[in-house]
């Protein structure tokens, strides 16, 4: 396990859409892509939609298949995982994905203001006990306001109906635009093909019969937000 963890740690230091940047380089510091992942990276001017904690990057690598004109970077620090991902673009030809290996307390330091136009997040650990460690959380969503374009779209696809419930709640407390919200997705009637792609552990919860939710809405960049209270 070691030794094949070793090896695609090796492998990803020659992916050239893989961005591994050391802590010492963006702690309290701008990396050098910063604003510039259209102009340096992707090289065109096409829409950047990011998926935190990212994982194996089937999510990513699936929204990328679909929509061929937009850009895609996957986010996640754990990088033996991230290879699959990675590795799957390039045997794929993909040109539109990029994945970032780092801690997403740090997304502000490798992107610009508005330099993003939508945030999936897919599967993140709920953090029962940790309100301030959720994605959705305001501090979360606070880093997120200062890339993303004004009322751009944020989507949570969980297992977690406690997570759903709480980022429904911070949502609506602070009148936020909710597009699409159900507790159970794939009961519902909006599933279409992005919706569809399931990630490893996505069909992991599917075979325990677990529902999965889904909530989108839209972030307005320049509200201070309020925290909901915990039950």
């Amino acid at each position: 396990m070691v030794k094949r963890k070793l090896i695609r740690f090796a492998e990803m230091e020659t992916f050239n859409h893989v961005v591994q940047a050391p802590f010492d380089e963006v702690f309290q510091k701008d990396y050098k892509l910063k604003g510039n992942w259209n102009k340096d990276f992707f090289k065109n001017n096409n829409p950047i939609i990011l998926e935190l904690g990212c994982g194996k990057g089937e999510y990513t690598v699936g929204l990328a298949r679909q929509n061929t004109e937009i850009n895609f970077i996957g986010v996640d620090i754990k990088g033996a995982r991230m290879w699959r991902g990675a590795k799957t673009a390039i045997e794929s030809g993909m040109k539109n994905v990029g994945f970032l290996r780092t801690r997403i307390d740090l997304i502000n330091s490798f992107f610009a203001e508005s330099e993003i136009s939508e945030i999936w997040i897919t599967f993140p650990d709920p953090q029962p006990k940790k309100q301030f460690k959720r994605l959705t959380s305001t501090r979360f969503l606070g880093y997120y306001q200062k890339l993303i374009v004004q009322n751009g779209i944020i989507h949570l696809k969980t297992d977690s109906a406690e997570l759903y419930a709480y980022t429904q709640k911070l949502v609506e407390l602070n009148k936020l635009e909710i597009d699409i919200c159900t507790d159970n997705l794939y009961n519902s009637e909006i599933v279409d093909p992005v919706l569809s792609i399931k990630t490893f552990y996505e069909q992991q919860f599917l075979m325990k019969g677990k529902p999965i939710t889904y909530i989108k809405f839209k972030l307005d960049i320049y509200k201070n937000l309020e925290e909901p209270e915990e039950e």
